[in-house]
């Protein structure tokens, strides 16, 4: 097989088990913007689809307060997954060079348990891929994460006082 065949076949395998859960255009999901208002923090949040004339992304933008014992932004996007294919979660972002979160979570879970991960987000649009086995449980158990299980994920800008401000372009798993 000649090279440019195999790395035709290479491209196409790596990426053909893929689900789209948004990538702004003919898939588009139901998000869902909360704060730490819900628990009596006063973090501030909006979520937008912004169109600039060269692109559509979505836009997560708050004020994050550690204040009554606060600390929080999210925006949340249920999903239904009946697999166990995909390994981690590709996303399109760009934001103000601060840290954020992803946080899974999965059926019958206490409110305050999720696993975890965390990315870095510069002022270019770049693709991250975040493998299911680098997120983390947040009681420190050991429990491991199956895709299939998935129902939520969030992208959250959290633990600190800071100007948040996420763009997201695409979000799938892989």
């Amino acid at each position: 097989m000649n090279s440019t065949k195999y790395l035709f076949l290479l491209f196409f395998s790596s990426y053909s088990l893929s689900m789209i859960i948004d990538n702004l255009d003919d898939v588009k999901a139901d998000w869902t913007a909360i704060s730490d208002q819900v628990m009596g923090g006063i973090s501030e949040v909006n979520f937008n689809l912004i169109d600039d004339g060269k692109e559509k992304f979505y836009r997560l933008k708050g004020e994050v307060s550690t204040k009554n014992n606060g600390g929080f932004i999210q925006s949340r996007v249920n999903i239904n997954i009946n697999s166990d294919d995909y390994e981690g979660l590709r996303i399109k972002v760009k934001g103000n060079n601060n840290e954020y979160y992803v946080h899974l979570r999965v059926p019958r879970m206490m409110p305050w348990n999720y696993y975890y991960t965390k990315f870095y987000a510069s002022e270019e649009w770049s693709v991250i891929e975040l493998p299911l086995k680098s997120f983390k449980f947040s009681r420190n158990q050991n429990i491991s994460l199956k895709s299939s299980n998935i129902n939520s994920i969030g992208l959250v800008a959290y633990g600190r006082n800071f100007s948040a401000e996420l763009d997201i372009g695409n979000i799938e798993l892989y």
